[in-house]
């Protein structure tokens, strides 16, 4: 008999509106952006399967149909492509969500803030612990980060939040922890919403990945409105610490910003070099740009040279 996974749910809130993408955005989830020929959502929901959930919660807003759609069979579509002999594409779209999982959509009513995205959740979560994943945060590792999560909480058994080293000054972009001790996986002594630099308690930063207890939830409820007048899921942590214990995880692995158009694109232009079918090409085009500093919608002639 197969073992059980440690954690089987995973709670994605999704119902931002992704306004620092605007107009991309306008009619479309910010969750939806490609990174190369996945959208940001697929990724975060492969990594979570990875990490062996099978329970997929989406905490969604309006205009967010798009993600559903997204996960569901699409049987006209594929008569389509099986008519033209495109088998491998139809074996692609099945591979977008394994017969295993099960997804569940819940409407947020208001855009409350995270920690109210999260207390969405609790009907579908129960009395587990759970993960939480941030697509906006996309992490690049040999092991997937929550899967890194999940072996940590097989021997802590407790809440464990992904983190990693921010510059100080960068410190009033993030919630920050302060720990008991030095290493990988430590104690959260207290945790912070987006201090100003000079009185953060460090500079390691909460990212996007929460394996959490269920007990976060009593938590929520009784947290009124924090930073930027909503729930935050932070100050939730913040009163869980006092009943149990939760650790800060250095994850191993490079995080990119995609809530940020500098990071999205870092991001897309690094996964675009590690993709098998267009590496090698698109690491050519590349040289190429750096090489002749070309620009869009600009011409040069041929045998002139510039320095970028």
């Amino acid at each position: 008999m197969a073992k059980r996974p440690l954690i089987e749910t995973a709670v994605f809130p999704v119902a931002g509106r992704g306004t620092r993408f605007l107009p991309a955005t306008k009619a479309s989830p910010k969750e939806m952006l490609p990174v190369v020929d996945k959208p940001l959502i697929q990724y975060a929901v492969e990594e979570a399967l990875a990490a062996g959930a099978r329970r997929l919660v989406f905490i969604t807003g309006a205009s967010k149909r798009a993600i559903e759609d997204h996960f569901d069979s699409d049987r006209e579509l594929e008569s389509v492509l099986m008519s033209q002999g495109k088998s491998e594409l139809v074996k692609q779209l099945h591979s977008v969500l394994p017969s295993y999982a099960t997804c569940i959509y819940i409407r947020q009513p208001a855009p409350l803030g995270l920690g109210h995205a999260v207390l969405c959740a609790r009907p579908a979560v129960g009395n587990e612990p759970f993960f939480v994943h941030l697509a906006d945060d996309l992490i690049a590792a040999e092991q997937p980060c929550l899967a890194q999560m999940a072996a940590v909480y097989d021997v802590k058994r407790a809440s464990v939040i992904g983190c990693e080293t921010v510059p100080r000054r960068n410190t009033d972009k993030y919630g920050i922890v302060a720990v008991e001790a030095a290493g990988q996986t430590a104690r959260i002594r207290s945790i912070v919403e987006k201090p100003k630099p000079a009185v953060a308690p460090s500079n390691l930063a909460v990212v996007g990945r929460y394996l959490l207890s269920p007990a976060i939830f009593d938590h929520l409820e009784r947290t009124g409105a924090g930073a930027g007048g909503e729930i935050q899921l932070t100050d939730g942590i913040a009163r869980l610490l006092h009943a149990e214990a939760v650790y800060a995880y250095r994850f191993e692995g490079t995080r990119y910003d995609c809530g940020s158009k500098l990071g999205y694109l870092q991001a897309t232009v690094a996964y675009a070099l590690a993709h098998p079918a267009l590496g090698s090409d698109f690491r050519t085009h590349l040289r190429k740009v750096v090489a002749e500093g070309s620009r869009p919608g600009r011409s040069r002639s041929p045998g002139r040279s510039e320095k970028i």
